[in-house]
């Protein structure tokens, strides 16, 4: 066999495999929006089987046989050519899934999907104990794998793993470590609680009260469409469907879905969380379909997603330019807001308050709170942490970087979907993306001049159209540092963001 007809071979193969994980993409979204509550067994064992089919697919032994031909050869002699990326990535994919038993593959699938629909039931119930049970089982499933994956080692191209938790945070950022993490974080939070004290010292105080107004669920649904369609969303290849916990998820080309939750008692939840949502959205809708099933056609991290998110929800729509656009629309649809100017709303939405619940945090605040979740996890599988006393150490860390502290477990340790999951080693992106967002807007703004001018006359195509060729594109052909270094010129850096924050809350807060 020729290397070509073996690199067609692995295309084929993948390919169809990546169908059938679509297959389970599509189950997930309905799992946490349509399904009936008495179905959620049966789909646990669903996910089970097409965890066991997919990892006999991933450990096909002709895999192997394929790569072997290709590898070495001409198809792969430049390291960022298409079959290059794809080759790599398939061949560290492979070795990681025969190192990882099936028992264990069958086992962590069930255990998400069950600790997932537990933690749906067991938060609003304020039930910790209840759902220790499946935090437990879930934590030593996802520690027996990264202790394998830790034995069979990251990419050549990436830095040695340092400790457990690196061979978990690799697989959402590539490349990232956590001896790198912790500098840059720390960084961060230095000049982060300086800025805080500055706007809380500043005697200003916005009316956050107008967005605690009535705003019914109906209106905030067809408002978050119209948002949609505005910022470049396809509507014919996505929907927007209500959840516990929003999210967006890829199904394949002309199907990539986001979820939002609505309070009819307040704006920024179904407002923003969509826009965030959206962003997600908007960079899979981009990607270059023609690579869709590989390596080369997946996003470059989990950090450069959230760039996109973090992008579209603050740092385009907090911005005053996109509410001189839709704040006039804003007020036909609310009622509520008839009474309201432009500056008192546009001062409320970026309010800086510290607070317990991540997804709400203002853009000052928010990375403290995955800072603390970054240490937590570290502690947790550095074994410095039983289980058992994470919600005191939450809310030791709570009282230490924000000032405030949770009274129950709901607002605490268990407010976010991902642990439920299995998701350890997810948080970090999210600090990440903020960090590659300032980064990449001002790499934009270099090319395309100041972008809230546009925003305000409703003309966001320009800047869309930048993200679509300078990042989406790109899919996973570059590693996020690269990324980043390409877009803008520099590594990834704290001071971006700090500048960005400096300048917008120095103008809001008057300090």
């Amino acid at each position: 066999m020729t290397p070509e007809a073996a690199y067609q071979s692995l295309l084929d193969f993948q390919r169809e495999t990546a169908y059938l994980a679509s297959l389970g993409a599509l189950a997930a979204w309905d799992q946490r929006t349509m399904i009936p509550k008495k179905g959620h067994g049966h789909r646990a064992r669903q996910m089970a089987a097409l965890a066991r089919l997919l990892h006999e697919r991933t450990t096909d032994p002709r895999i192997g046989e394929w790569l072997s031909k290709v590898e070495g050869s001409s198809l792969v002699q430049d390291p960022l050519s298409d079959a290059a990326v794809n080759v790599r990535a398939w061949r560290l994919a492979y070795e990681r899934a025969r190192a990882i038993p099936e028992r264990l593959a069958v086992e962590l699938a069930q255990a998400r999907s069950e600790g997932e629909t537990a933690w749906e039931a067991l938060r609003p119930q304020d039930d910790w104990q209840g759902f220790l049970p499946y935090l437990r089982r879930l934590f030593a499933l996802v520690r027996e794998e990264a202790e394998i994956l830790m034995a069979v080692g990251p990419d050549p191209l990436d830095p040695p793993y340092g400790e457990l938790y690196d061979a978990l945070l690799d697989g959402y950022e590539p490349g990232a470590r956590a001896r790198d993490l912790l500098p840059l974080f720390g960084e961060l939070r230095g000049g982060l609680g300086e800025l805080l004290d500055r706007v809380l010292g500043s005697g200003r105080r916005p009316d956050t009260a107008l967005l605690r107004r009535p705003y019914p669920k109906e209106a905030q649904r067809a408002f978050a469409l119209e948002l949609l369609q505005a910022c470049g969303y396809d509507l014919e290849a996505g929907r927007l469907d209500p959840t516990a916990h929003p999210f967006e998820i890829a199904i394949g080309p002309g199907d990539v879905r986001i979820t939002t939750r609505y309070y009819e008692d307040f704006f920024n939840a179904g407002i923003f969380g969509t826009l965030h949502e959206m962003g997600h959205a908007l960079y899979e809708q981009g990607l270059p379909q023609e690579h869709w099933g590989t390596p080369r056609g997946e996003a470059a991290s989990l950090g450069v997603h959230e760039s996109q998110s973090r992008t579209w929800e603050n740092l385009v729509g907090r911005s005053l330019g996109f509410w001189e656009r839709f704040f006039p629309r804003a007020q036909e649809v609310f009622p509520s807001l008839a009474d309201v100017a432009l500056e008192d709303f546009h001062f409320a939405v970026n309010a800086v308050e510290p607070s317990l619940i991540r997804v709400e945090a203002d853009e000052v605040t928010y990375n403290l709170h995955i800072l603390v979740r970054l240490e937590l996890e570290l502690a947790l599988f550095r074994g410095e942490l039983p289980l058992e006393d994470l919600p005191e150490a939450w809310r030791e860390r709570y009282r230490a970087y924000l000032g405030v502290a949770p009274g129950d477990f709901r607002d605490g340790v268990m407010q976010d979907v991902h642990w439920s999951s299995g998701m350890f080693g997810y948080f970090p992106t999210y600090t990440l993306g903020n960090l590659y967002a300032a980064q990449f807007l001002q790499g934009a703004e270099r090319e395309l001049g100041p972008l809230e001018p546009m925003f305000a006359r409703g003309k966001f195509a320009p800047f869309l159209e930048w993200t679509r060729k300078n990042i989406h594109a790109e899919g996973g052909r570059l590693r996020p540092r690269a990324l980043v270094e390409r877009v803008t010129g520099e590594p990834p850096s704290a001071q971006p963001f700090l500048r960005y924050l400096e300048a917008k809350y120095r103008s809001l807060y008057g300090f």
